[in-house]
């Protein structure tokens, strides 16, 4: 182990000066570091690294519940139980109408999220279908969420205009058979892989406060560094009832911050999105974005209540002096 002997915000001149954080360096620095200059220098690294600018996206549960799967955290897995709805695959006009809305509040991508192992046959090409007509008749960028996929499956999402695709390793390797049982870790290493190799923007990250170890949390960041991924969605568990972690405690902002400011020194280049758990913070997020956090996922999966959150979060991070101005010619909508 290489220990880091110098204090966080001259670390973080080091990576903006080209450094790179790596298993050889003794990680528990993040550990013990003093919290306010570790964001400090988290922030210094986020404006280097990605700029003002702020990543918003929105989802859509495209296919809800009866998941095979048996990942303890979830809501829509059949193996716990909750109160989830269940619901096939939905009408590709209920899914692009939710696009055209969320590009109207100025959101700059959209994603169909499928719970199961992995989505195929007949609804996959409804999927391909809905992108496709999004793709001709929208200008909001293009995301997926379905599972595991194959190379040629990621062909055709990409031919049908998705740019990013989302897989969560959720944990470190170690911890992972204490979250799932199902599949492993290494299959979701192997697909992230495929993605990358296949030209679209790998989306992978994972949730904290599942009863792991901080070394866990650092060993997911790193794993994530080591795979060149993108874009890294961070969420804090909101425990679920009926799910074997509905009494796990919830986190403390201190533990979220100082979470997601070291994945910000180890991943310097990398979109750092809040995902759930924005409620655990301090103006649903704010601190967040002073520590190192450049996008979120915003709105409401289903409803137009959307609009709302959307706004909000533009108003947040507008009086934060962040850029969210999407890619594609818009125009603020009217209140």
């Amino acid at each position: 182990m290489k220990p880091i002997t110098v204090d966080p915000i001259t670390l973080a001149k080091e990576i903006i000066a080209g450094r790179r954080i790596t298993r050889e360096d003794d990680l528990n620095y993040f550990l013990t570091c003093d919290l306010d200059e570790l964001c400090k220098g988290a922030d210094m690294i986020r404006e280097y690294g990605v700029g003002n600018k702020v990543d918003l996206c929105s989802i859509i549960n495209g296919r809800s519940g009866r998941c095979s799967e048996n990942c303890r955290f979830c809501a829509q897995s059949a193996h716990n139980h909750t109160s989830c709805e269940a619901y096939d695959f939905l009408p590709e006009e209920e899914i692009v109408a939710l696009a055209k809305l969320n590009e109207s509040e100025g959101v700059h991508r959209f994603s169909i999220v499928t719970a199961g192992r992995a989505l195929s046959g007949a609804d996959f090409e409804k999927a391909i279908h809905a992108y496709e007509t999004m793709h001709r008749d929208l200008k909001i960028e293009l995301c997926a969420s379905m599972g595991f996929v194959t190379r040629e499956q990621i062909r055709r999402l990409k031919a049908a205009g998705v740019t990013s695709y989302h897989h969560n390793i959720e944990t470190s390797k170690r911890n992972f058979p204490n979250i799932c049982t199902t599949h492993t870790y290494d299959m979701k290493i192997e697909t992230l892989k495929m993605v990358k190799e296949e030209g679209l923007c790998p989306c992978s990250g994972g949730i904290i406060g599942m009863g792991e170890t901080w070394e866990d949390r650092l060993d997911m960041a790193i794993s994530l560094a080591e795979i060149g991924v993108e874009s890294i969605p961070l969420n804090s568990l909101m425990p679920i009832p009926g799910t074997p972690f509905e009494n796990l405690p919830r986190l403390t902002e201190p533990e979220i911050l100082r979470t997601v400011a070291f994945f910000r020194y180890i991943n310097p280049l990398a979109n750092i999105r809040l995902g759930a758990g924005r409620a655990l913070l301090t103006n649903d997020g704010e601190t967040a974005f002073k520590a190192g956090a450049s996008a979120t996922i915003t709105g409401d999966m289903l409803t137009t209540v959307a609009c709302a959150t959307i706004r909000s979060d533009r108003k947040m991070l507008k009086d934060m002096g962040r850029d969210i101005t999407p890619p594609f010619a818009w125009q603020e909508p009217e209140e």
